[in-house]
């Protein structure tokens, strides 16, 4: 009888076949809602916002992102996307992308790199500048904010000058 059972369970029952698999990229802990600030010896530096965020090991992802950076700049750069991700000293934005300036400055494309520690955004996608009363358009900018400097190509600009 034993033999006849152990038979039966040999023949009809088939082993559990679980596949090992290899997790690369998984998420540490998610935000909703959020506001990260970055501190160090001598003030605030960076104020980052989001309606969600995904930390990863090495890189945040988040949703509506509202980044402010105040580390070595004059001027204030505020940047507003759809999708962002922060990873080392940069921010990649995409969907919706606009950088204001606190002197008035501005200017609009779907998709800028930030770099922190130079200070530059680029866009190679187009883009529209605001300032003033003056438009300018382009398919590449490159904005250095600590030396108020612009490069752009394929440049259309409609300058309005100020009367004295």
């Amino acid at each position: 009888m034993i033999l006849a059972i152990l038979a039966s369970i040999y023949i009809f029952f088939k082993p559990l076949n679980i596949k090992q698999q290899a997790f690369v990229d998984v998420p540490l802990f998610e935000l909703k809602d959020f506001t990260m600030y970055e501190l160090d010896r001598s003030g605030l530096n960076t104020i980052m916002l989001g309606s969600s965020a995904t930390r990863y090991a090495d890189r945040y992802t988040v949703k509506n992102i509202d980044y402010t950076d105040n580390e070595k700049e004059e001027y204030i750069a505020n940047m507003k996307a759809d999708n962002g991700i922060y990873k080392n000293d940069f921010v990649t934005l995409t969907g919706n992308v606009e950088y204001i300036r606190d002197d008035g400055l501005t200017f609009k494309t779907q998709k800028a790199v930030y770099n922190k520690k130079t200070s530059n955004v680029v866009s190679d996608v187009g883009y529209v500048a605001y300032m003033n009363d003056s438009t300018i358009r382009g398919s590449y900018i490159k904005y250095n904010n600590e030396k108020n400097r612009i490069f752009s190509k394929n440049v259309t600009a409609k300058i309005q000058l100020q009367e004295r």
